[in-house]
């Protein structure tokens, strides 16, 4: 699966359970290098979802990493907290709200 399958995926599967999403409204950034590299936007608010490729809005989190170790990390293959622990993925912004995203990309 690419990126932006597993981005398109990930709109679908939050619209599908919108209470997963109460509380949540917040941008989350991904700016991703490697293979795919690319940054997109995953947009929360009133219960919806919506995924945009680039950065048109100012983010509550940017989270930084490689393309491969995002799939994998959605694959459930690598553990999110591991790779910051690595500096794998690196975070700017408000941690408590990324630590909220997990529970939507797993």
């Amino acid at each position: 699966m690419t990126v932006k399958e597993i981005f398109g995926d990930l709109e679908k599967r939050a619209t599908a359970n919108p209470a997963k999403l109460q509380g949540m409204d917040a941008i989350f950034q991904f700016c991703l290098s490697g293979e795919e590299p690319g940054c997109w936007q995953v947009k929360l608010e009133g219960g919806k979802a919506q995924v945009v490729e680039g950065t048109p809005s100012s983010p509550g989190v940017t989270i930084t990493m490689s393309s491969a170790d995002f799939k994998e990390m959605v694959g459930g293959k690598l553990n999110a907290t591991q790779l910051f622990m690595s500096q794998r993925l690196k975070l700017q912004g408000d941690m408590g709200l990324a630590m909220k995203l997990q529970n939507l990309l797993m």
